[in-house]
């Protein structure tokens, strides 16, 4: 293979790598730079988690959650303790839940966009203890998965308010 052939192969290589990360990250044009968050909102985790520490216990984070999720008006569809399942099963699991929840009137956009991002709504917060004894909160960044189902520009104002509240919200939960 020719000098010039590996060139381009590289070259290539690059271009696609930099699509990629475009792609996934979910850059528009005039938006924000690699790296950079909307203002205030926190910046995630390069899987796509925010994650925060609650300094109350699993049960009271989530307690403080949902009453949240249930004075702003959205639907809490079900809380999966998974600590009490693996129990079901004789094992052993710190405690660990999952609240789904969503709105119907902001997640029903983003699906009109790209139905792929059905799979990841409605929303969900993980609260879980680690191995430490501290109780952490995780929930998929809006932005990342705008990303993750390219939905470009359509849907990027709700994408941006959930974002918001979902920060917001998580805050309120873990205000000591």
């Amino acid at each position: 293979m020719s000098k010039l052939v590996r060139k381009q192969i590289l070259g290539l290589s690059g271009v696609i790598v930099i699509l990629t990360m475009v792609s996934v990250i979910g850059l528009q044009p005039g938006r924000f730079s690699v790296g950079e968050a909307a203002p205030t909102l926190p910046i995630p985790m390069p899987t796509g988690l925010v994650i925060k520490q609650s300094p109350h216990s699993v049960a009271e984070t989530e307690s403080r959650f949902v009453r949240i999720l249930e004075e702003k008006g959205l639907n809490v569809f079900a809380t999966v303790d998974h600590a009490q399942n693996a129990e079901g099963a004789g094992l052993v699991l710190p405690p660990t839940r999952v609240v789904i929840f969503g709105n119907p009137k902001l997640g029903t956009p983003l699906m009109q966009c790209s139905q792929s991002i059905a799979i990841d709504l409605p929303q969900k917060l993980l609260i879980w203890e680690d191995n430490a004894g501290q109780v952490q909160i995780a929930y998929n960044d809006p932005r990342y998965l705008g990303g993750r189902h390219r939905l470009g520009d359509c849907g990027n104002d709700v994408i941006q308010q959930i974002a918001g509240a979902l920060d917001s919200f998580s805050n309120q939960a873990v205000m000591p």
